[in-house]
């Protein structure tokens, strides 16, 4: 019987690379609640009954399900975005030192940065961010360098040449969670690229040197050399012991590496270098197929940390996964669609009663000026619910307005009007103290965002 090949025999692994996966699968796991949280309300978002939630194992026969997450979060975002980006010239520039307080560097930083972000690329990223921050209650933003051009040797084609946000998706990244901030917390994120891509990278990162590009051309084989080594094995030949080989999005490691997809996990932050017996500060180390190290590098950043900067909508104490504010709404949307199915059936049980049939009764058709023909004991009754149940829309109503409400969503801007006159410092005050959490959630998101993105795109 022939002797199974252990995938480490094949991939030779990097202490480094090993290390990082490890991490990876360790902080993946301490989110694994968190992602069925965010797949349910997904789900409710997204429903177009309720069969495709988790409201699909009631009796009901009617199956309609009342969008109120899906109102409430596009209500979030059109409020979001109105009041971060009220007029085209929303942007000011402030001096962090008196010395630079002056006219002309005010101007060109400002004009610069005015151009860079009228583009709708920009506003496509801080869109994104912004549903992100309301579905997931996290949003994560690094800066890039973009390069638009098109330089093919003859002709040279315009295009935008500058600094872009980059949105990172909150199921692309993972980080200690109980660490003391963000900041301080190492974080690892995760792509898929093409095996061509990956040689890309690599080129674009080397010095150019013959000992770059050697040192190019022979990782690059090996990667290669795995997946051609991978596929001519039989089915059962390979042996995957090891759970930091679970690649999400594929069936098995093998199927990974069958496929045309490599998967990079770029680390950021403080790592110690078992090969050199290094401590690596601030270093930003990628890996791939979680065994070789493609790249290794200091931090270039000029703030000395990694640029990645995190909003949160519920802070927690002691965890830096944030809760959203639809989080603990979909109990009271289980709850809407509980009612208002439970409601229909009653009213279709009311046009449509069950009969009751005692004794002989001969076979009949149910309809308008119909004849029953019954024995002495025979009897025909109409088994009706109780109707009360049918007025069950005010208690919809009531969820409806505590959804919102909970929600922080600013109740004037909605169209809610508290009963009673008031004077106009009355009116005044009561908008205040209403829109005090939507603005408070605004200005933070401003500042951990929109203002570190600024500042980072800048650099």
């Amino acid at each position: 019987m022939p002797k199974t090949i252990d995938i480490r025999d094949i991939l030779n692994p990097d202490s480094m690379a090993t290390h990082i996966a490890e991490r990876y699968q360790e902080w993946e796991m301490f989110r694994n609640k968190k992602k069925v949280d965010w797949d349910e309300i997904q789900r409710y978002i997204f429903a177009t009954d309720t069969t495709h939630t988790t409201n699909s194992k009631l009796p009901w026969s009617n199956k309609t399900t009342i969008p109120k997450l899906c109102q409430i979060r596009d209500n979030l975002y059109t409020n979001y975005m109105s009041a971060m980006f009220p007029k085209h010239k929303w942007m000011e520039w402030v001096a962090d030192q008196e010395s630079d307080d002056t006219k002309d560097k005010k101007e060109v930083i400002e004009s610069y940065m005015q151009w860079v972000v009228d583009r709708n690329e920009f506003y496509d990223v801080m869109s994104k961010l912004v549903y992100d921050y309301i579905d997931y209650g996290n949003c994560f933003v690094m800066p890039e360098w973009y390069d638009g051009r098109n330089l093919d040797g003859e002709t040279d084609q315009a295009g935008y040449v500058g600094p872009v946000l980059r949105r990172i998706s909150p199921l692309d990244i993972v980080f200690n969670p109980a660490a003391q901030s963000f900041l301080e917390s190492p974080k690892i994120i995760r792509s898929l690229i093409s095996i061509g891509e990956v040689k890309e990278l690599l080129m674009r990162e080397s010095s150019g040197s013959e000992e770059d590009v050697e040192a190019v051309e022979k990782l690059y084989n090996h990667l290669v050399g795995v997946r051609q080594h991978v596929s001519g094995l039989g089915a059962n030949d390979l042996q995957v012991k090891d759970s930091v080989y679970e690649v999400a999005g594929f069936t098995s490691y093998r199927d990974y590496l069958e496929s045309n997809y490599a998967e990079v996990l770029t680390f950021y932050g403080d790592i110690y270098d078992e090969d050199t017996g290094q401590f690596l500060k601030n270093y930003v180390v990628k890996i791939v197929d979680r065994s070789k190290v493609l790249i290794q590098t200091p931090n270039p950043s000029y703030f000395g940390q990694a640029p990645i900067y995190h909003a949160g909508w519920r802070l927690r104490p002691d965890n830096l996964w944030a809760m959203g504010p639809l989080d603990n709404l979909v109990g009271m949307q289980y709850r809407i669609d509980h009612i208002e199915n439970m409601k229909a059936d009653v009213y279709d049980l009311t046009r449509f009663p069950v009969i009751k049939i005692k004794g002989v009764v001969e076979d009949f058709e149910w309809g308008p000026m119909e004849r029953i023909y019954v024995q002495d004991d025979g009897d025909v009754q109409l088994l009706s619910p109780d109707v009360q149940v049918l007025q069950a829309d005010s208690e919809i109503m009531f969820y409806e307005s505590k959804m919102e409400e909970l929600a922080g969503a600013p109740r004037e801007a909605l169209g809610f009007k508290t009963p009673g006159e008031k004077t106009k410092f009355e009116v005044q005050m009561l908008g205040n103290s209403s829109g005090r959490v939507f603005m408070n959630k605004i200005s933070f998101y401003e500042r951990f965002i929109t203002e570190n993105g600024l500042n980072a795109m800048l650099e």
